[in-house]
């Protein structure tokens, strides 16, 4: 049993923030209230004068995918040899040890959705990953967790050098729903065989299921306004599931965006405009769909931008109108219910996963800021409080992380 004491708690549920504590046990938390009582075989952790939040979500990067310092042999975001790979899995070109994914836990990113780019129509499926581990099918929250679709100016400039379709988004929208159609077909041929052991297993088709039968969604990579309602109508037609990922022109369109209900995470909005779809890109597309009625999430698009940086996205678009507990709710749980993974992950409450981000500060409304410790699974997997402090030892395995800078505690009236 591990009990944090005495830190200011954002549960991103109910009354908040309020000063108290929470227990976690086998890596789940198991109680959270003003004062729970100490028993003696218990490690306890005293966080006066930190907040403690839920740990931070990205809801849509490529980490661990695109290696930190490395060319083509780290980097295995595109499988750009055909423009339709649902096969593709996440899981299988993700490196735990890609030195990214250390600092994206030490900066308070306990989840990230990562996988596929959009160099392709239909890219493979994401995973919902935790930030610390040795082997990816230990650090596993859900896989798949998403299949990966891409409108827009990528998979016309891939294909456009390679002389085949698609080359206009007019060919990007019929080889989608020609393939949505192939699978709706496989669907019904795999039914009518039923359990006849010789039925011929199509793997580019079986991830599709996944989709057709609501079990995943869509994530469409789309950028400008007309890429995104021709992202809705496919699905429509289909009658599948979907989040609109990047949304760049989502402020253009936010009242109509509004009555679909749509989801959206929004992103990355730091750094130049690097093509054309990014014309309208700003830091005030989430503050417009949340005034339109919407709850959005907030993305890096790793190696757009550092995942580690997560939290200066959201604080940039609390700068550029998001209400700072909105910005807060878009990298926690409205990330976690968009991504499917809100009954588990986004707030902190009895029976979720214990994973924390503790700061001296507050990430969204002070730029001195600094995070100071990280659970995963209840697991410390980031330290950085002084050795004078009273505290458990990290995970095995993350010891060389266990201080990396000496903070000293804030005076409880400082926050």
């Amino acid at each position: 049993m591990l009990l944090l004491q005495n830190g200011t708690i954002y549960t991103m549920e109910g009354d908040q923030p309020f000063i108290g504590d929470i227990l976690i046990s086998e890596g789940t938390i198991v109680s959270v209230a003003p004062h729970i009582e100490t028993e003696p075989v218990w490690k306890t952790a005293d966080l006066t004068g930190y907040n403690i939040y839920p740990g931070f979500i990205d809801a849509h990067c490529h980490l661990g995918m695109g290696e930190e310092g490395i060319g083509f042999e780290g980097n295995d975001i595109n499988e750009m040899t055909d423009p339709i790979t649902p096969q593709m899995r996440a899981i299988d070109g993700f490196n735990p040890r890609d030195i990214a994914v250390r600092e994206a836990r030490e900066h308070g990113v306990t989840t990230v959705a990562t996988g596929p780019g959009s160099a392709n129509v239909i890219g493979g499926q994401f995973a919902a990953l935790n930030t610390a581990g040795d082997r990816v099918d230990d650090m596993i929250v859900q896989a798949p967790l998403a299949m990966k679709i891409a409108f827009g100016e990528n998979p016309k400039r891939v294909y456009n050098s390679k002389s085949r379709m698609p080359m206009t988004r007019m060919g990007t929208a019929a080889l989608l729903r020609e393939t949505l159609q192939k699978a709706k077909n496989y669907q019904a041929k795999k039914k009518a065989h039923g359990k006849d052991p010789d039925f011929a297993i199509d793997f580019q088709m079986e991830p599709l299921l996944l989709v057709l039968e609501h079990k995943i969604p869509l994530k469409a990579h789309a950028h400008r306004a007309d890429d995104i309602f021709t992202a809705l109508r496919i699905a429509k037609e289909f009658g599948l599931d979907i989040t609109l990922d990047h949304c760049t022109e989502g402020h253009l369109i936010a009242d109509a965006l509004a009555k679909e209900q749509v989801k959206a995470i929004i992103g990355p909005s730091f750094g130049s405009r690097s093509k054309f779809e990014l014309t309208n890109k700003t830091f005030a597309t989430p503050a417009a769909l949340y005034q339109a009625g919407l709850h959005v999430a907030i993305m890096t698009d790793h190696p757009v931008i550092p995942c580690a940086q997560l939290p200066l996205c959201a604080a940039l678009a609390a700068k550029a109108g998001l209400p700072a507990e909105e910005a807060l709710r878009a990298i926690t749980i409205n990330a976690a219910t968009i991504l499917g993974l809100e009954d588990r992950l986004g707030s902190i409450r009895t029976g979720k996963q214990a994973d924390l981000t503790i700061w001296k500060g507050d990430p969204i409304q002070d730029m001195q800021a600094e995070p100071v410790m990280t659970l995963i699974r209840g697991e410390i997997v980031y330290s950085a409080l002084s050795a004078e402090e009273t505290l458990p030892d990290p995970v095995r395995g993350f010891e060389s992380q266990k201080t990396v800078t000496k903070v000293q505690a804030p005076d409880a009236g400082d926050l």
